[in-house]
């Protein structure tokens, strides 16, 4: 046999490897160009939206609802991370807050923001259910749980589905992050006074985060000076920065011209790809 045609073997060989192998990678681009979505980054949010930190990882976060310090007591379905996502104009906004307290000493701390519309579904199914009233004691000591959708405490369509809606306070600047429970310590009622009640890291606004109790209500005149007082820092700052407060809850606060006025989105919370948060409470 001539040499030629010896050595066209690992040649021909090495052409159909070669072809082979482009013809895999075309599929694979072909596969890769028909997944979701979520299949191809996790952590990709929807136009117009974004992850605070990355904005402003100086706004201190304590997702409540993605851990178990929360009314439910239980991490809240949609919340894979405890991650504050908002529109680029609600996120844009709140970092001017956060420009004007750090004049003075002060800082923003997040509660929650974008909220998926799973979330809400879960706490209605959560109400309905008599057997479920672990926080009782320390979020709703004094309400009756049936009645907080009728209370206006939380609702069946919630703007926090729409992503320019937060629940936030204030904390001196030297608070780097929030407190975490102690779990081995009993139930504090989010009405009791600052120093008796959960000790959140906030300046006093006279009652704790989500405390569905009239005490709450942001002019309430129950609540000591301080508080009243410091309420209204908070809602003048927010509404400088173009935001409308929420009458029942002082924490929560609405953006007014949102880009997004529509029923809401169902995207989950997920960790972003440049987030060095702390571990989920």
């Amino acid at each position: 046999m001539p040499a030629t045609s010896i050595q066209s073997r690992p040649e021909a060989r090495r052409r159909r490897v070669n072809r082979f192998s482009r013809l895999s990678r075309a599929g694979l681009v072909s596969i890769i160009m028909t997944l979701p979505a979520p299949a191809l980054a996790g952590s990709a949010l929807p136009r117009g939206f974004v992850y605070l930190r990355d904005l402003d990882p100086s706004i201190v976060q304590d997702i409540r609802y993605a851990g178990s310090h929360n009314f439910v007591g239980r991490p809240i379905k949609g919340y894979l991370a405890a991650a504050c996502i908002l529109s680029d104009r609600a996120a844009s906004a709140l970092k001017a807050v956060q420009r004007m307290l750090a004049e003075k000493k002060l800082s923003l701390i997040v509660w929650d923001c974008y909220r998926p519309k799973r979330a809400v579904a879960d706490f209605l199914q959560w109400s309905k259910d008599p057997t479920r009233s672990e926080m009782k004691a320390e979020f709703y000591p004094r309400t009756d749980k049936q009645k907080l959708f009728v209370l206006g405490y939380l609702a069946k369509r919630s703007a926090h589905s729409r992503g320019s809606t937060v629940d936030l306070g204030i904390i001196p600047t030297a608070s780097s992050f929030a407190p975490s429970p102690d779990p081995s310590q009993p139930l504090k009622a989010c009405t009791s006074p600052k120093g008796e009640r959960f000790e959140d890291g906030t300046i006093d606004f006279g009652t704790g985060y989500d405390c569905l109790d009239v005490l709450a209500n942001t002019s309430n005149v129950l609540v000591g000076g301080i508080a009243r007082h410091n309420r209204q820092i908070l809602k003048s700052y927010m509404e400088a920065a173009g935001f409308r407060s929420y009458a029942k809850e002082w924490w929560h606060f609405e953006l007014i011209h949102e880009p997004f006025n529509r029923d809401g989105f169902d995207f989950e919370v997920s960790t972003s790809p440049s987030s060095n948060q702390r571990p989920t409470r």
